[in-house]
């Protein structure tokens, strides 16, 4: 799954199983086992040791780092699920891998090397925790400043929207049992089902860091630490917080951040995001001391809102949008599922997509343009392409182009000598790409590779190519595996193998200027002939649901050896997700050997389906398969609304309902009603699901048809409307008129009538000026408020009333421009001095209009200018009102005189969303 070149030639192979391996160089064909790790790792899915790196001193700091899936429940012990032995681990059913999960951890280690053989294994964190099987950890990589980088996923469900909200999974034979929040996610602790709106856990454990009420975890993040202790580094941006996770963290709000890089020459580190259902993220950041750096996951998906986690309503995500696009960073680069990454690019979309790899090439041996460029990958669509830079040294998105196709890919990264190298990941294959400029391509054919002596061999040359046109080319065959290409010179030769053994042949072309090319070698076993698997059972025809235990069993015969024992034969189960029917990328998901087992059928979107591969190898080490096609049992599935129209979500999207979606039998899919939203012009607010289930819940696919209706009711007149509204357009008089129907009409002292942001607006001296309004019961707001207006200061002096209730000696509530003519917002719930506020931290424009809002819903009092929330405080309890009246421009308990232009005042008893904010802001009072 990785690899890490050291500065000695040696070269280390992490193998997804937690075997580590070491060869003396690039060309040593037989590696040592410098670590095994398979007792500890949880090899199953997407799990598995996935990262490695050495210490930038090596070998001098003989420090081999390693990041794996620790197969252990929360401080527990390894193994827990899976084998101490096996390649392959697995995850039973119950608690079935997405149903309720195989709940474990991460971890990253340090081995000290002693030559080829690792020490005692150093624990630096542990952490992670992960209950669905993918979305595990990633990558490592130092930094130029020494320190160690590292990512992991959010630990959360790929098949739903998922946000904490699984239940507990009930008894597993010889284990515990899986909890509802297993995880101990905000706001509630383990044990405890989440619900939307207050949900934390889940995908939304990638924004862990926005609740600093709880402990932090280190899901969804790029963390930067002491590569000797595992501490956070010094000038992380929570250095100072109590919370040994928060001082780790440098990034957050990823989704699969399975690959990481730095830009050489800059401290600029990039992420290879995988996305959801939408984007795939090539983002980049430099880590800082001043904030972490937020990439928005799951509240976004590249630089747009993710309308599954949208569709639920939930307060993280919220908050996010109301702070506006600003507070994340947008990818660097993006691209769509559906779309290619450059046009006849080669690479399918239609299998999936998924980036594997980023990485840098400042090498010599690739011609100029390259020098640079920054290479990613895709590991669904089997493509590498560049991307070379421009004037500014950064990447350059328009000069993006594929570079590789065809290649099964889980890293790219760039070697000693400076070429890129891809780990393979079907083919168990360290990849290099080495440029040829206009040399030829060998490509050598054989048929039949294997039989009884004498073995006679045809291979095929001829498909052999020079770029250059009117070239003819030179063949030399090495075809008894001697190393000397001394065995014929025609371009299809034939030859007899008469004597038993396994040879290795190959061919090298010339051209006519004497550049060569070695095609891939060609393995010929003479005197055995590969073993034949047959599966047994199931059978072709059987068709299965989530959660379904699936009996198999099979066998082989050699011409040689006659039975193959168990001990030869290897099963592997794989998922085939699919964007079509017919186009499909593959999770492999576990393995077995022997002659027979049981798996559980895995949930997954629609299309899939399961494969099972039986491989018999025979006692000279052929090796033949046979596999076996599974598809699932399948039901639709209607969302619909009433009335019909209406926005739902389901799994990562919205949409109008009714709509439906054909699903696996027993799988579990994630619904949402949005409430409120707008149809026709009318407003509606959700009631109830058929099924009876909250406005976001899961459910699970029935073996018949399921239409499941989502209620609605108009909001209709009452609270939803402004309680005083005053646009200033009269341009004359004293007299402000209360456009709202509440009948709260003011009178202005002092103000004078001038051209405003949208027709008139008042202008205040900053000494006696105001507007009056008398108090009445609609002005009491005492469960929730909001509060608007268009400002234009005039001046920065000492605090400025836009409007405060007034209450006795203090107030209700208000909103200001206050001495550093930042805006202010305050209420009073006490009947005190300790009033409650929430204060911006930018001055208002004294040359441009500024839109400035608060709301209050009785747990968050929150501040807008322009429609983004710059400020939240939590609080509860309701406002103290005490009947004294609503001022305009200044206050008669304090003065405060504004001095500027204000236009647009609305007044609310409740707290709109910020949608309605900017819809306000984006309509004229009138």
């Amino acid at each position: 799954m990785d690899v890490a070149f050291a500065k000695n030639g040696r070269v280390f192979v992490a193998e997804k199983s937690g075997v580590i391996k070491v060869f003396d160089s690039i060309a040593d064909p037989t590696p040592t086992i410098f670590a095994d790790l398979r007792a500890k790792v949880h090899n199953f899915w997407d799990r598995g040791l996935l990262g490695i790196a050495l210490h930038p001193d090596f070998p001098t700091n003989p420090s081999v780092y390693v990041m794996y899936a620790h197969d252990a429940r929360p401080g527990g012990s390894a193994p827990y699920w899976g084998n101490a032995t096996a390649l392959d681990d697995d995850c039973p059913s119950p608690p079935g891998a997405q149903a309720k999960g195989c709940l474990i951890t991460g971890r990253i280690s340090k081995l000290t090397a002693t030559g080829d053989t690792a020490g005692p294994e150093q624990v630096l964190v542990e952490g992670w925790c992960q209950q669905f099987p993918s979305h595990a950890t990633g990558s490592l990589a130092f930094g130029p400043d020494g320190y160690l980088y590292a990512s992991a996923g959010d630990g959360a469900s790929f098949d739903w929207a998922d946000y904490g909200q699984t239940p507990a999974s009930g008894a597993i034979p010889g284990k515990d049992p899986i909890p509802a929040n297993p995880c101990g996610d905000g706001p509630s602790p383990v044990g405890t089902v989440l619900t939307a709106p207050t949900a934390e856990g889940g995908a939304l454990r990638a924004q862990d860091f926005r609740t600093p009420g709880d402990p932090y975890a280190l899901n969804g993040s790029v963390i930067r630490i002491d590569a000797n202790t595992g501490a956070g580094a010094p000038g992380n941006p929570l250095a100072a917080n109590p919370d040994a996770n928060a001082r780790r963290l440098v990034a957050a709000g990823l989704r699969n951040p399975f690959r990481i890089g730095f830009r050489p020459g800059t401290n600029e580190l990039w992420v290879g995001d995988v996305g959801w259902s939408t984007w795939e993220e090539l983002d980049r950041f430099t880590p800082s001391s001043a904030a972490v750096a937020n990439f928005g996951w799951p509240c976004y998906e590249g630089s747009a809102r993710q309308g599954g986690y949208e569709s639920i309503g939930l307060n993280l995500c919220a908050d996010l949008y109301a702070a506006g696009p600003g507070a994340v960073q947008t990818p660097y680069y993006a691209y769509d599922h559906g779309a290619p990454v450059t046009p006849g690019d080669g690479c399918p979309t239609g299998n999936g997509s998924a980036v594997s790899g980023v990485t840098f090439y400042t090498g010599q041996r690739y011609p100029a343009a390259y020098r640079n460029a920054l290479f990613f990958a895709d590991h669904s669509r089997r493509c590498i392409w560049s991307m070379t830079a421009g004037a500014d040294g950064q990447p350059d998105p328009a000069t993006r182009k594929a570079f590789a196709t065809s290649v099964n890919v889980v890293q790219v990264l760039t070697g000693p000598e400076g070429d890129v190298y891809y780990v393979g990941f079907e083919d168990g294959a360290i990849h290099r790409i080495r440029y040829t400029g206009s040399a030829p391509t060998a490509v050598a054919t054989a048929t039949p590779t294997t039989g009884t002596t004498p073995l006679t061999v045809a291979f095929t040359g001829s498909a052999s190519f020079d770029p250059d046109p009117g070239e003819s080319l030179t063949y030399a065959w090495d075809l008894d595996g001697d190393g000397a290409f001394d065995d014929s010179t025609a371009a299809n030769p034939t030859y007899t193998y008469t004597t038993p053994g396994t040879r290795v042949a190959k061919l090298r072309v010339t051209d006519p200027v004497g550049l060569t090319d070695d095609s891939d070698p060609i393995t010929v076993s003479a005197g055995n002939a590969p073993p034949i698997p047959v599966i047994d059972s199931p059978a072709s025809t059987l068709t299965w649901k989530v959660g379904d235990p699936i009996a198999f069993s099979g066998h082989a015969t050699d011409p040689q050896d006659g039975t193959i024992p168990g001990s030869g034969l290897n099963w592997q189960i794989v998922m085939h997700h699919c964007t079509t029917p017919t186009s499909c990328h593959e999770h492999q998901i576990t393995g077995q050997g022997g002659a027979s087992g049981t798996f559980t059928a895995v949930d997954h979107e629609y299309p899939s389906w399961l494969e099972l591969r039986l491989t018999a190898t025979d006692s000279g080490g052929l090796s033949a398969v046979k596999s076996l096609r599974l598809d699932p049992r399948t039901v639709d599935v209607t969302l619909a609304s009433n009335p019909p129209g209406l926005t739902l979500g389901l799994f990562s999207a919205q949409r109008p309902a009714p709509f439906t979606n054909t699903v696996i039998v027993g799988g579990t899919s994630s619904i949402a009603a949005p409430s409120p939203q707008t149809l026709g012009g009318k407003t509606y607010e959700f009631l109830s699901w058929s099924d009876g289930g909250a406005a976001a819940h899961n459910i699970t696919a029935p073996a018949t048809a399921l239409t499941v209706t989502a209620t609605y009711r108009e909001v209709t007149g009452g609270p939803t409307g402004p309680v005083a509204r005053y646009g200033f357009d009269a341009n004359s008089g004293t007299v402000v008129a209360d456009s709202s129907g509440k009948g709260n009409n003011g009178t202005v002292a002092g103000g004078t009538w001038v051209a405003g942001h949208s027709g008139n607006a008042l202008s205040f001296n900053g000494t006696s000026s105001m507007v009056t309004v008398p108090h009445s019961s609609t002005l009491a707001l005492t469960a929730g408020m909001t509060l608007e207006a268009w400002v234009k200061p005039a001046a920065v002096t000492d605090w400025r009333t836009i409007m405060l209730k007034e209450r006795g000696g203090g107030l209700s509530y208000a909103l200001y421009a206050n001495g550093t003519n930042a805006p202010n917002t305050s209420i009073n719930t006490s009947g005190g001095n300790d009033d409650t506020y929430a204060d911006g931290t930018t001055p208002l424009s004294t040359t441009a209009w500024s839109h400035v809002a608060a709301t209050y819903d009785g747990t968050t009092l929150r501040l807008y200018v322009n429609g983004v929330q710059v400020h939240a405080t939590a609080h509860t309890g309701p406002i103290v009102d005490a009947g004294g009246a609503l001022r305009i421009g200044g206050n008669g308990v304090w003065g405060e005189y504004f001095t500027g232009l204000i236009d647009d005042v609305r007044v609310y008893d409740r707290a709109l969303s910020p949608t309605e904010l900017t819809t306000d802001m984006n309509t004229p009072v009138g």
